[in-house]
């Protein structure tokens, strides 16, 4: 399934998602908030249990769209607009990868950087190739990060890396990533979509309505006290208790056989 800027293709239960704007290295636009929100709707209609987000070409995404954003500006007669409605909608893709409860894996080709970056990072796993390379790149045209950087950033790597991170926008290559902590795995180029699909697959027939209370939890942890994170996992384990996954899984361990979960 095609928009204008991003492509949805179903596998089973894995929906592919594409930045497909291989011209502008995947720069983010309205259109691309708008279609990648159409695309995760799209896909979830159709059955998807685990989602894939990647990008066409040779970039997986080079942050926002500064062409775009000018002629906002110039549009509206007023600097803020270069900003507000590009990064309202982009925050809700953030959000919406945060809050959808799906496994959400990031195969990240090639640059990811400021806002690319923090698009990738907000997804649950990131998978990158050999050649893919990250970096904060908002404070090289004077910026401060946007799109969850600098409330993801400081828990994946520390407080110091990320401010260092940030401060001087440095690229980091994929395997420092991973040594910081910041990714998930590494792979040979090559392999990056068929290593992103194994990982998927197997998430898609994991009992995801689980792993929606997971994805839950761990976002109310950054925030939360012990006490109330406590309370919190009790209400979300009694709701995991009333699902058709649960009953299941308790079958098939008495029954010594491997689950069959449907997601809900």
């Amino acid at each position: 399934m095609s928009y204008d800027t991003v492509q949805l293709e179903m596998r089973d239960a894995v929906g592919v998602i594409t930045l497909n704007r291989p011209e502008t290295l995947n720069a983010l636009t309205t259109k691309v908030g708008q279609d990648f929100q159409a695309a995760v709707a799209a896909g979830r209609q159709l059955g998807a249990r685990a989602v894939i987000l990647t990008g066409a070409g040779r970039a997986f995404c080079a942050g926002g769209d500064l062409r775009e954003m000018q002629m906002i500006a110039q549009r509206d007669g007023k600097v803020e607009a270069f900003f507000d409605e590009p990064l309202r909608l982009l925050n809700e893709c953030i959000l919406l990868i945060r809050r959808t409860p799906l496994p959400f894996i990031a195969a990240v080709n090639g640059a990811a950087s400021g806002g690319g970056c923090n698009l990738a990072l907000a997804c649950d796993l990131v998978i990158a190739g050999e050649s893919a390379r990250f970096n904060q790149a908002f404070v090289k045209i004077g910026l401060s990060p946007d799109c969850g950087g600098t409330f993801i950033l400081p828990r994946l790597v520390g407080w110091k890396r990320a401010t260092e991170l940030m401060m001087t926008g440095e690229i980091t290559t994929a395997a420092r990533a991973l040594e910081m902590g910041m990714i998930n795995a590494v792979v040979p180029d090559g392999e990056l979509l068929a290593q992103a699909m194994a990982v998927a697959e197997k998430l898609a027939q994991a009992p995801t309505a689980a792993i929606g209370k997971i994805k839950e939890l761990l976002e109310a942890s950054a925030t939360n006290d012990y006490g109330g994170q406590l309370e919190l996992e009790r209400k979300a384990q009694i709701q995991s208790g009333l699902t058709r996954d649960f009953r299941e899984g308790v079958t098939a361990f008495i029954e010594k056989r491997p689950p069959k979960f449907v997601g809900g």
